[in-house]
């Protein structure tokens, strides 16, 4: 009797334990998504840069999505992949571009990644609590704005 006790003792504060961890992990809130939506897009607008937003959260699932006018509808799935990439690997898609511009083409045999700039994490307190995805201009314009999003947390 007593074993089972102390058994169901510490298979609750077992529970309770991860409980708390996992409500610890900071999360984005609807005013940060929606903070990082508009600075991204203002920035798109600014050079008249037509494009797909899409914004993640640490587990890749998407939590906004915006597409501009005149977008083709490839850019959505891109912006989604650029973002979720971003945030399952712990680093801009920029990174993978590089990499495999300079030969390493083994980074495409890994899972989701996209070697396209314009996916970039959101780190809060060194850990990524979500990401950015942008497709519809160049990578590198993508990327620009996918960074003005992710400044308007700063």
């Amino acid at each position: 009797m007593l074993k089972n006790s102390l058994l169901l003792f510490m298979l609750g504060f077992m529970t309770m334990a991860v409980a708390m961890a996992q409500n610890s992990q900071r999360t984005l809130g609807s005013e940060e998504v929606k903070a990082i939506a508009q600075a991204a897009e203002e920035r798109a607008k600014k050079d008249n840069w037509n494009v797909v937003i899409a914004i993640v959260d640490a587990g890749g699932h998407l939590l906004y999505l915006q597409r501009m006018d005149g977008v083709q509808i490839a850019s959505i799935e891109v912006a989604q992949k650029k973002a979720k990439a971003a945030a399952f690997y712990k680093r801009p898609t920029k990174a993978f571009e590089e990499g495999l511009k300079s030969g390493n083409q083994g980074l495409m045999l890994l899972p989701g990644v996209i070697a396209s700039e314009g996916g970039v994490p959101i780190i809060h307190d060194g850990q990524v609590i979500g990401a950015v995805g942008v497709s519809g201009v160049t990578s590198a314009q993508d990327g620009i704005i996918a960074n003005a999003g992710i400044d308007a947390l700063k």
